[in-house]
């Protein structure tokens, strides 16, 4: 008995464990971009505090806490500290520092860059293989196996065909997204066309139309198709023009999804809590299709708002707004992935380059200035010259703010040499990264040689700057870059403005010469939306000037993320619509003036994309960013008032409610400037209770990644054959949304003129 016991009780268990786990997998976030990144976040966080924690000296005079909420705010970029980093040894110092270096952004998108590219690498080898074994399969006698493929094909097509024009359902359909018989036909036939022109003559070949995509007319066969996905329906009418070959159901609905593809997304009910980005909507719905005729909707190679190929490789194909490719073939679709290859391995040595070549030059000047002209400041708290310089070069370029000195950038209020340097460390390893890296690869295309022996290399810089984001997160198209810049110089002018105009009667900074407050200025502009770095002790400032601070760090990250978003190659997924081509609404001018104007308050007031998607998109994405960080602040603020009230009511002055706030905006804006404490050097969270340390931790590691792509850019997502249906996909929809605005826009204004003609016929009477 006890036997049988033990025999069983294994199966059991396994079964248990089967159950537990997919109950579990069932409510986890999907496996993406960005649960990949916070799973790298807290994973070498958790990591790295056990041996911060381990490695204290003297033993365990740093708790665990304060190690958890340092490794936190090294990793995250936030910069705030609970302790005295002077205080530490030397070997937690160096640990917090890699930690820096590892949570950085840019070194970070370089990873994913290799990543990609092997990637490409890959599917590049599986395409040879492939090619490999059809051409061995050619010469063992695929002759014959090509004529049955072909028969088999066309009967199937043919079948389906006879039930779709008796006006039923093909009996092998099941579900909207299901392969059919019909697709598998296709299938067969491609493949043996393909097969067919190895074997033909090339002056016998086919064009490139032979391999287009569902709803194209395939030579030699004239019987209508239909497509399950779409309710398209593509064949030849016999006795009427080619412009009839392709039609809509009357009441036929597009629900597209990118399950179809092998992608998953679940949003969380909790939004604010959701791992899938702001605005990052894969499914929606399309309810409205009209009849539309195959050459219309195939005349988008010639569309005014397209451009060709041809630039890059021979095609027909068109390239629309957004870099979006249509209209290919797959073996156009593996040349674009050649070209776009070509770009990602130059970016794959560019952008470490860049990152190394800031940071070491960086540390080169800092360690020969601090040792050359500032050593007792370092020496005044324990610390090598050259350690001082190196660290502070590496926290400006990755925007930490962490100093090892306690008075942070005070001590060198008066080295305008040392301000400006990190400075411009600042700037390149933030908010300006996307504009240099723009001007780099720009510069390179004008000193590369116009001559055939450089041609290809002039192919991948001019597609990496006309279609940056279809291979990078940080690279940005011209005219999203000129935004970005003058947004940097923007908000960067109305800090430093502020800054002199609002402490020109400070009595703190009275001492100093007019030149430094104006360098001091500058560079606490430059510091207060990512660098972290305080040049003035932040509670000396005047209250109006603390006010905009918080302001500034809260939209700290908002000119890149909403670039990045609103130059999003799915714009329309991650939005979760499909918006019009540009141009299309310029119609709409020829309204009456008394329509323009309320048609246009309607849409101010109501925020319908009717015109311009991509100022809709932008305000869509700024709408539900401010959202979805205002739960966070006021959540974290509440749990942290909550725990600290009794401080509150000790010290009002000290631990007032705007001090909180400070504190908290500081640590989501990843920016790490503080309010500080009167007798401590440490950021104002090292008062804190334990618990509040580590409720700003969550929020540090939210804040961390609000900045992220949605977890649908194509420039995170692995090639294959997912992605190029759904752009293909994207396209179809586009241009059939677009022939539908376009004839009710039609229909409208005959409807108006035929108002109009029987109002003055009416009068007349």
């Amino acid at each position: 008995m006890v036997g049988t016991q033990l025999r069983i009780r294994p199966p059991i268990v396994l079964e248990q464990l089967t159950r537990a786990f997919r109950f579990l997998r069932s409510h986890l976030p999907p496996l993406n971009f960005l649960t990949i990144h916070y799973a790298y976040f807290i994973a070498t966080c958790l990591v790295s505090a056990i041996i911060f924690w381990g490695s204290s000296t003297p033993s365990r005079s740093v708790s665990f806490t304060d190690s958890l909420f340092l490794t936190v705010s090294a990793m995250t970029l936030a910069g705030l500290n609970t302790v005295n980093l002077s205080a530490l040894n030397t070997f937690q110092q160096f640990l917090l520092f890699l930690l820096i270096l590892l949570g950085s952004a840019i070194f970070v998108s370089a990873f994913v860059v290799h990543v990609r590219r092997r990637a490409f690498e890959n599917k590049f080898k599986i395409i040879i293989e492939e090619h490999r074994e059809k051409v061995r399969r050619m010469r063992s006698g695929s002759q014959g196996r090509f004529s049955m493929s072909l028969a088999r094909g066309n009967s199937q097509i043919a079948a389906e065909a006879e039930e779709t024009a008796r006006g039923r359902t093909p009996s092998k359909v099941q579900g909207p997204y299901r392969q059919t018989v019909v697709a598998e036909a296709r299938g067969h036939v491609l493949e043996a066309l393909d097969t067919a022109r190895d074997l033909t003559p090339p002056e016998r070949r086919g064009g490139p139309e032979m391999n287009r995509l569902p709803g194209t007319l395939l030579h030699g066969n004239e019987h209508a198709v239909e497509d399950d996905d779409t309710g398209v329906v593509a064949g030849s009418q016999r006795s009427g023009s080619r412009d009839d070959h392709l039609k809509f159901h009357a009441g036929a609905a597009f629900q597209p999804s990118l399950s179809r593809y092998g992608i998953h997304h679940r949003h969380s009910r909790l939004s604010f809590l959701s791992m899938t980005g702001v605005g990052a909507r894969s499914a929606v719905g399309l309810q409205r299709l009209t009849p539309i005729s195959f050459a219309e909707l195939t005349a988008g190679r010639n569309h005014p708002t397209g451009k060709s190929t041809r630039k890059y490789f021979h095609s027909d194909g068109v390239i629309s707004r957004n870099s979006q490719f249509s209209n290919l073939s797959e073996a156009e679709r593996e040349r674009l992935g050649g070209v776009e290859y070509r770009a990602i391995e130059l970016l794959s040595w560019l952008v470490p380059s860049y990152y190394v070549a800031w940071q070491l030059f960086g540390c080169i000047g800092l360690d020969a200035y601090v040792a050359n002209n500032r050593p007792e400041v370092a020496r005044m708290n324990g610390l090598n010259p050259f350690w001082v310089g190196a660290s502070n070069a590496v926290s400006a370029f990755n925007n930490s703010g962490m100093s090892l000195l306690d008075a942070n950038m005070i001590a060198f209020q008066t080295s305008y040499y040392m301000l400006i340097t990190m400075s411009l460390l600042i700037l390149a390893g933030n908010t300006c990264y996307p504009i240099f890296l723009r001007l780099i690869v720009w510069t390179f295309l004008k000193l590369t040689p116009d001559t055939a022996a450089w041609k290809e290399q002039r192919i991948t810089l001019r597609f990496l700057l006309d279609h940056p984001r279809r291979c990078y997160t940080n690279f940005f198209p011209s005219q999203h870059t000129w935004w970005l810049l003058t947004a940097v110089i923007i908000l960067n002018g109305i800090d430093w403005a502020a800054f002199e105009i609002l402490n020109i009667s400070n009595s703190a900074l009275q001492p100093l010469p007019t030149y430094i407050k104006v360098i001091d200025g500058l560079f606490q502009a430059f510091a207060v939306r990512s660098g972290g770095f305080y040049v003035v002790a932040i509670p000396t400032l005047k209250i109006a000037l603390q006010v905009l601070y918080v302001i500034m760090m809260y939209i700290s990250v908002y000119p890149v993320v909403i670039t990045m978003r609103s130059s999003n190659v799915y714009e329309e997924r991650s939005l979760g619509i499909y918006a019009d081509d540009p141009g299309v609404g310029d119609s709409t001018a020829d309204a009456s003036a008394s329509r323009a104007f309320f048609g246009g308050l309607k849409r101010h007031l109501t925020s319908v994309a009717q015109g311009n998607s991509k100022s809709v998109f932008v305000q869509q994405q700024l709408r539900a960013q401010l959202a979805h960080d205002a739960w966070w602040i006021v959540l974290a603020v509440f749990i942290i008032m909550i725990i600290e009230g009794g401080q509150y009511e000790r010290d009002p002055a000290t631990f007032s409610v705007f001090n909180f706030i400070f504190e908290i905006v500081s640590g989501y804006g990843c920016v790490g400037i503080s309010v500080g404490l009167p007798d401590q050097a440490y950021s104002f969270c090292g008062s804190w209770h334990d618990l509040s340390k580590l409720v700003l931790c969550a929020v540090m590691l939210r804040g961390r990644h609000r900045g992220l792509p949605v977890a649908i850019d194509r420039a995170v997502l692995l090639p294959g054959e997912q992605s190029n249906a759904a752009e293909e996909e994207d396209a179809w929809l586009r241009m059939e949304r677009t022939m539908s605005r376009g004839q009710g826009l039609s229909r409208g204004k005959a409807t108006e003129k035929t108002d109009v003609e029987e109002s003055r016929g009416a009068h007349v009477v």
